[in-house]
């Protein structure tokens, strides 16, 4: 389940993670020998090799998401006016369950993490109004406003209808939710964010892809994005197409939706990669306007806009549009989309000394 939107959506999120395994403590040393009876010690479930490897997968894609999705937090939070009618009216938390991972990692959710029939917190978006109101990843989703909220396998789905009404006319939400054994209500403010969800590529391909609903980093672009705001230029850049509507006036949102989907498994058809993958390259001006526009989204967000067009050169020099199914082959005018970058940055700048909006 998405961020609890008045628009319903797949899922993004991080599970929590889990540790797979356990130490025993020796009995403790006396000067004289004394007869020590140890504690019972549960026994540690025991993962098949195929069950280990999913929940390492998951684990995996876990620290990702987690990664991604504190890094787009500002980005969504402290946009939304310019995000203009993709704007959207959040509580700011993502939920899962069991059901949420399909096929043999079903089991392995459930197995290796805890994961049942209830949906439960995955993820918190820094500054949102789940977090102030200190909603925990685990905590498990009982009632929105009173009304129970759905279990078992379309409780994503169906919990979606239970928020939408919710959001849309309530500036805050309260949450019955188990903890620890408890149950407790939690006021959670409605918070006003682009409402574009985040996923994260389960392919080494260094890309990154906005349909016009959804903004996808590739874990081979993450890896290579040292720093968070080297993260953050890249999702920002995607943002910033989606409030252009460039997937649409480019008519590629079919292709790049598609390209989601798959990636967004846990286990994707890479064959889908082979070649262009069905992209044609983004036109340098249009590509542009998504740079300048970037940069304001950056700065409002705080983060440093400083290194923007170095990275981008780093990433042509390093990913050159000769490789394909790489960011620079499907956005290849690096010196127009620079240029672009330094004016805006240059603009930037002036209106933060002159204490002007930062308005594009």
């Amino acid at each position: 389940m998405s961020l609890f939107s008045d628009r319903a959506g797949p899922a993004i999120g991080a599970l929590c993670a889990a540790s797979l395994l356990a130490a025993c403590a020796s009995a403790p040393q006396h000067p004289a020998p004394v007869m020590v009876r140890p504690a019972p010690v549960e026994p540690t479930p025991v993962l098949n090799p195929k069950m280990a490897a999913d929940a390492e997968a998951l684990n995996r894609q876990a620290a990702l998401l987690e990664r991604v999705y504190q890094v787009a937090a500002p980005l969504l939070i402290n946009n939304a006016d310019l995000c203009k009618n993709h704007a959207r009216n959040l509580l700011g938390f993502t939920a899962k369950n069991r059901h949420s991972y399909p096929g043999e990692f079903n089991d392995a959710a459930h197995n290796a993490f805890g994961m049942g029939e209830r949906l439960q917190v995955s993820g918190v978006l820094a500054g949102s109004g789940a977090y102030a109101a200190g909603l925990r990843r685990g905590d498990a989703l009982i009632a929105a406003e009173g009304k129970p909220l759905p279990t078992g396998a379309n409780a994503e789905t169906t919990a979606g209808s239970v928020f939408g009404p919710l959001v849309a006319n309530h500036t805050t939400i309260k949450l019955t939710v188990s903890r620890d054994g408890a149950h407790n209500v939690i006021a959670v403010p409605v918070t006003r964010a682009c409402g574009f969800r985040v996923e994260v590529g389960n392919a080494d391909n260094v890309n990154a892809y906005a349909d016009g609903s959804r903004i996808m980093v590739t874990r081979g672009m993450i890896n290579i994005a040292q720093t968070d705001e080297e993260l953050a230029y890249v999702m920002a850049k995607g943002l910033a197409h989606n409030i252009l509507n460039h997937a649409s006036s480019q008519r590629s949102a079919g292709t790049l939706a598609s390209i989601i989907d798959n990636l967004v498994n846990l286990r994707p058809d890479l064959s889908m990669l082979i070649g262009s993958g069905g992209i044609k390259p983004m036109p340098g001006e249009v590509d542009a306007s998504a740079d300048t526009l970037a940069i304001y989204l950056l700065a409002r967000a705080g983060y440093n806009v400083d290194h923007a067009s170095r990275f981008w050169q780093n990433l042509a020099a390093n990913y050159p549009a000769s490789v394909l199914n790489g960011y620079v082959a499907n956005h290849p005018a690096t010196a127009i989309r620079v240029a672009a970058i330094d004016k805006a940055v240059a603009e930037v700048k002036s209106k933060q000394a002159s204490k002007r909006p930062l308005v594009p």
